[in-house]
């Protein structure tokens, strides 16, 4: 039996990419043999730097540049962008298996079973890399996404609004532009992963939505009135369009949500 909570931290805290793929991978298979336990006693860490390797060098968005899909460099410096995303959702999934205690067991089956899919996108788009002639931490990348876990870390219905349904969710919004531009460029076989990753991603984004509206629940709150004041709370600014809005709706969205999201 595998102590979930424990297992949980072990897995957030290995720095090897392929460890942790495989970590995740063994532990989702666990979870659906029934061989995991529940260990109510261990104490909650304060959240931290997940594991991570060496490279790629971390640095503020702005300094990532954009490249042009023109070029082989290009489109790989694209595909790592999307693999790096990849990485921090695997972290993302399991931090929200370890830090968020009391909840359903069908909480932690959800986002164990989406730590495993973030992996395999992770090693889809790994050996992707590799066969453009590159590999995973040869160009700079952001930390936006576990920044946003680090903000959200006292609080599962704010994780499942911000994470999920913020910032996960606009994966939805721009990867159908991206396939596009790559099948202008030629590039079949990127079109065909990101394809997998759009179609499995709806559903990372809808188990947000599911958790964030029980906790809601929980809490005698009425989700689209919360979801919209936490986003004002949280993103002054503006969130960019053009929105994905049949993806969106798949993954939980409500239409007063779409308004008010488009509205910002």
């Amino acid at each position: 039996m595998v102590a979930i909570f424990e297992r949980a931290a072990e897995c957030l805290a290995m720095s090897s990419p392929d460890e942790k793929c495989c970590a995740a991978t063994d532990f989702w298979m666990a979870a659906q043999l029934d061989q995991v336990k529940f260990d109510p006693h261990t104490a909650v860490a304060p959240i931290g730097v997940a594991g991570h390797p060496h490279k790629p060098e971390l640095v503020d968005p702005s300094k990532v540049k954009r490249r042009r899909l023109g070029s082989e460099t290009g489109r790989a410096a694209l595909v790592h962008a999307v693999t790096h995303i990849e990485f921090n959702a695997i972290n993302l999934a399991l931090d929200a298996v370890y830090r968020f205690r009391d909840m359903p067991r069908q909480y932690y089956l959800d986002w164990l079973s989406v730590a495993a899919d973030e992996a395999r996108h992770f090693q889809l788009l790994a050996t992707r890399l590799q066969s453009m002639g590159f590999s995973y931490g040869d160009f700079p990348a952001h930390n936006g996404l576990w920044e946003m876990a680090q903000r959200t870390a006292d609080d599962c219905m704010k994780r499942m609004a911000l994470v999920p349904r913020v910032l996960e969710a606009r994966g939805l919004d721009v990867t159908p532009g991206m396939i596009e531009r790559l099948k202008v460029a030629g590039d079949d076989e990127t079109v065909r992963i990101l394809r997998i990753i759009l179609e499995e991603e709806v559903r990372h984004v809808e188990i947000g939505s599911h958790w964030f509206r029980v906790c809601c629940d929980q809490r005698g709150l009425e989700p689209e009135t919360t979801f919209l004041a936490l986003l004002k709370e949280y993103f002054t600014g503006s969130l960019r369009g053009p929105f994905n809005i049949p993806a969106r709706m798949k993954a939980g969205f409500t239409q007063r949500e779409m308004d008010a999201i488009s509205a910002l």
